[in-house]
């Protein structure tokens, strides 16, 4: 068999071609030419990332003929030895396979002996978290001070695996997902030297399906090459890794936001039986959602979007859809994409997320039209308890030369806080006068009502009130005592919305007048005393013989004639 894989064929071969790893090769290589480079490495990231490519090239620039350089020759014996596998001083150990202590203390009582042909022997041992504890504990003095002519390489995927002893002994580098850019320029260079037409849409979808592995873009492109005819379309990479093309998601996304569920579930039951992969669906979807998010949030970042093409129909979309609504939606599927992992019918669970993201759409539209209606019978409470004010001051055109302001600042000018708040002595002092028990029990029975329909209405207007009390009522006011003073001055900014509820709930519209609890105490007990001072001397002014003809007939017999 004469082919060879594209991903075996355009394997590194130098540091330059290790793509998306610069922060890796840039150190081996200044410490390659310093000749500062450790005696163990360990080499951890996902899979497909340039681990093991970099190990063999790190091997051969410390063994090539014209050491120190930064990039190996590939032209001496040393590096074609190395290459092609046939000089044995580095050796290539399958961990997964020989994982025992035997295997281990084979490579110890191998280390002691000199290289052969090459400078150093470099032992890559890839997969290393496979090996046992037992065999890890007889690598430890080995790898810890091993012959000064031997490097060891340890690669793996989990390196939370490997125990912390051996970890201490190695240079660590974290070989980190390569960026879908980067995987498409690598492959635009391969095609272009391999002399075959992919179109731009679909090597970005193969990067996209690749998860920032080189090794599996190359696979999956290789795979879309055999299935296409002349040039490798979206629709061939799309057959060949089970996605889903932009217009079909586009399609659903629409349906479900404009809560269509009949058409989003036949859209979706199409894909299935037509073979694509539920899994796939779901996280094309959801890359799909994160790409409208970010293209209405950042229309000049089209660049970043990974799985959506920023053309007329996706515009017309993002601008359609809330992004409320999409975040939403991204939640459903993504818990989605958790329980499908467990099931073996992940197609009920994709079609409940699309109803619950179609339902919630359908609650949120109602619950705008209540909040809509709440609004609308705020504002005519509004207008009522104006047009209501307006026609008390048009009977009462002429108010006083405000004397009452004065003689409150002479009666009580310690009582301005530091928040400015003036107690208004006068008016609350009117309502007093014309105050009644029965007013003042009806707002008593209603003013729980009236604080929970506040809060839902307006939160921070209820923080200032909900620590108060009603504590004296007439026909067109409430005297309402604050349990702190600050509470009387934050009340005032949300004055309107408060006694707008207020009236909702009563029925009638009443003036609140805040006054501090303190406060209120002082001048209640005040109002008290000025009221019975005042029935004595009315008693002393009565005529001295009607009081007289009291005592002796009492008010049964007595009447009075002027």
């Amino acid at each position: 068999m004469s082919y060879q894989a594209l991903y075996r064929v355009w394997r590194p071969t130098n540091f330059a071609d290790v793509v998306g790893q610069t922060h890796i090769t840039r150190t081996l290589q200044n410490a390659i030419v310093q000749e500062k480079f450790s005696h163990a490495y360990l080499f951890s990231g996902p899979r497909g990332t340039g681990k093991t490519s970099a190990a063999k090239i790190f091997a051969k620039t410390i063994n090539c003929e014209r050491s120190p350089v930064k990039e190996p020759c590939n032209e001496c014996a040393a590096c074609r030895g190395i290459q092609d596998g046939s000089i044995s001083d580095v050796i290539e150990i399958d961990a997964a396979s020989n994982t025992s202590v035997d295997d281990v203390r084979e490579i110890r009582d191998k280390v002691k002996y000199a290289s052969s042909v090459v400078p150093y022997k470099v032992y890559i041992i890839d997969e290393v978290h496979m090996i046992s504890v037992n065999a890890f504990n007889a690598l430890l003095k080995t790898l810890e001070e091993p012959p000064k002519h031997v490097v060891f390489i340890l690669a793996t995927t989990e390196p939370h695996k490997i125990p912390l002893t051996i970890l201490s002994r190695c240079q660590r580098f974290d070989f980190k997902p390569i960026s879908n850019q980067a995987i498409v320029e690598r492959m635009q260079t391969i095609i272009e030297a391999e002399g075959i037409s992919v179109s731009k849409e679909a090597l970005d979808t193969v990067a996209l399906a690749a998860e920032g592995g080189m090794r599996d873009a190359l696979s999956i492109l290789d795979q879309a090459i055999s299935y296409s005819e002349d040039t490798v379309e979206l629709e061939d990479v799309l057959a060949v890794t089970g996605g889903v093309s932009q217009q079909t998601l586009m399609k659903i996304v629409q349906s479900m936001y404009e809560k269509d569920v009949q058409q989003a579930l036949m859209q979706l039951d199409e894909l299935l039986q037509g073979g694509k992969d539920p899994a796939r669906f779901v996280y094309d979807m959801i890359y799909f959602l994160r790409d409208l998010l970010l293209y209405k949030g950042a229309p000049t970042l089209e660049g970043m979007l990974e799985r959506a093409r920023a053309d007329e129909s996706f515009k017309h979309l993002a601008n359609h859809v809330s992004n409320a609504w999409v975040q939403e939606a991204m939640t459903q599927l993504n818990q989605c994409q958790q329980e499908i992992k467990w099931t073996n019918s992940p197609k009920v669970y994709i079609e409940i997320a699309i109803l619950s993201i179609t339902n919630a759409n359908v609650e949120q539209g109602r619950s705008e039209q209540v909040v809509e209606s709440d609004a609308i019978a705020e504002l005519t409470a509004k207008i009522g308890q104006l047009e209501k004010e307006l026609s008390l001051l048009k009977e009462n055109p002429v108010v006083s030369a405000q004397p009452a302001p004065q003689r409150e600042s002479r009666r009580a000018p310690s009582r301005s806080s530091k928040n400015s708040y003036k107690i208004p002595y006068e008016r609350i002092r009117e309502v007093l006068k014309q105050a009644e028990k029965p007013a003042l029990k009806e707002v008593h029975s209603q003013w729980a009502t009236f604080l929970a329909n506040l809060k839902k209405a307006n939160a921070p207007a209820h923080a200032t009130i909900q620590d108060s009390k009603p504590a004296a009522a007439s026909d067109q006011a409430l005297v309402v005592a604050f349990k702190y003073e600050i509470h009387c001055s934050l009340f005032l900014d949300n004055r309107e919305t408060v006694e707008s509820i207020l009236s909702n709930v009563l029925g009638k519209s009443l003036t609140i007048i805040p006054i501090p609890e303190k406060d209120w105490t002082d001048l209640r007990t005040e109002y008290l005393s000025s009221q019975e001072k005042s029935e004595p001397k009315a008693e002393q002014t009565a005529d001295p013989l009607v009081e007289e003809a009291r005592k002796l007939f009492g008010d049964d017999v007595l009447e009075i004639h002027d």
